[in-house]
């Protein structure tokens, strides 16, 4: 049993279905199970869509018209007017329609998780339906059966007893079968995994399902020691270590999913990195024990962060009851800790602001603390450094912070404009 992974760029318009039809034939259809996201950038779409719902009802309409004709275009370029796939996507806009009308929640998270998911459920039914006709047969499978979650929304952890059960029971591992990343299901609700979850949903089924690889098919060659819109020379690693992945992926890398690599190294699953542009490179293997290939510098930037240097008013040292208090609050304003560095007086942390909470934070300590704070840094990451690597970083604006360790050196910097 193989999975395959495709993101929203390998579907984002109809040549990028057709290509992957191809890469399917290519590669062979049987004993595979194929993961697959929102079009395109339609999960923006969709969280725009619900900011409207919440708090802009007048832009609401376009949201939705826009959502909608784009997915009528992608099934005119692909099937006939009267194909019935044209039903089954009326239907489920008709779905969220119905949820709209419906709903009285005011949790966002609970209604973001209801209305973001159809990005993954109308690109896996049009997919699935080209499949079909051009000759592919397959199994459309909704995913929100199969993975099993708590009523976490937005960030929800997998039951993985009930979820293995329903995977055993529900998916038939001799034929290709199409399903969703990146949703599960508590109760009759829709759950998501977080932002770019779909390649952990490749894992759990790997996972559940022992299967023989995961391959993530992406639009560059394989995992790069940098990324390419942000570095202009970068260089295929062939072969990482899970370990060397999940450092990577904790310091922000983007190619793969920070939660996928667990649940493939408890069974010793390989995964591969490979584009969906040229399926006759092997692209990069990750494994148990495999040294970092060629042996290279990596860079690893996270744009928009918020360096926070926090000290007490009356001068006295930051030691474990006032850091404490901060982290609390870190914690209760769900302020992503990217980065920490401590002195006699001073605590400075670099923090990622994914919910807007920045404010309310600062605000709250304002009164107990001395907070300064540096908005619009970039942190860089670089893994097996040297001195020509770090001096690179630095000549890319102002230093705020540096930190290094035997592996790893980290800058945060006030990069020049």
């Amino acid at each position: 049993m193989r999975i395959f992974k495709f993101g929203g760029a390998s579907v984002k318009d109809a040549n990028g279905v057709k290509n992957v039809a191809q890469v399917l034939q290519h590669e062979g259809t049987e004993n595979t199970l194929v993961v697959i996201s929102a079009m395109g950038k339609m999960t923006n779409a969709f969280e725009r869509v619900v900011d409207s719902y919440f708090y802009k009802k007048e832009d609401l309409t376009e949201a939705l018209s826009f959502i909608e004709n784009f997915h009528q275009q992608m099934m005119n370029d692909l099937f006939s007017q009267n194909h019935e796939v044209y039903t089954k996507v009326n239907y489920l806009f008709g779905e969220l329609s119905g949820f709209m009308v419906r709903n009285t929640s005011k949790d966002y998270n609970f209604v973001y998780d209801q209305m973001v998911g159809f990005g993954e459920l109308l690109s896996t039914t049009i997919v699935s339906a080209y499949l079909s006709e051009i000759g592919v047969n397959n199994q459309w499978l909704d995913v929100r059966e199969l993975i099993k979650t708590d009523g976490n929304y937005r960030d929800a952890k997998i039951d993985w007893e009930q979820t293995q059960q329903q995977i055993h029971d529900k998916v038939d591992v001799s034929q290709l079968n199409i399903t969703q990343g990146f949703l599960g299901g508590f109760g009759e609700q829709t759950t998501t995994l977080g932002r770019e979850g779909s390649d952990y949903t490749a894992g759990i089924f790997a996972y559940c399902l022992d299967a023989d690889s995961v391959t993530i098919w992406k639009d560059v060659e394989g995992v790069l020691n940098a990324d390419p819109r942000v570095f202009s020379e970068t260089a295929l690693l062939e072969e990482i270590s899970y370990t060397e992945a999940i450092e990577m992926a904790f310091y922000g890398a983007s190619v793969i999913h920070p939660k996928t690599i667990q649940p493939l190294e408890q069974k010793n699953i390989p995964l591969f990195v490979r584009s969906f542009e040229d399926v006759t490179k092997s692209g990069t293997c990750v494994g148990r024990g495999k040294k970092i290939t060629p042996e290279i510098p990596c860079y690893i930037v996270k744009k928009n962060q918020i360096l926070v240097a926090i000290s007490a008013k009356d001068f006295s040292f930051m030691v474990e009851d006032n850091i404490s208090d901060v982290f609390k609050k870190l914690h209760e304003y769900k302020l992503k800790v990217n980065l920490i560095q401590n002195s006699a007086i001073s605590f400075s942390v670099c923090i990622e602001d994914k919910y807007n909470h920045f404010k309310d934070f600062y605000n709250d300590l304002k009164g107990a603390y001395k907070i300064k704070a540096y908005e619009d840094t970039t942190l860089f990451t670089i893994r097996h450094f040297d001195d020509e690597a770090i001096e690179t970083i630095r000549k890319r604006g102002k230093s705020i912070i540096r930190q290094i360790n035997t592996e790893t050196a980290q800058l945060v910097i006030q990069e020049n404009v």
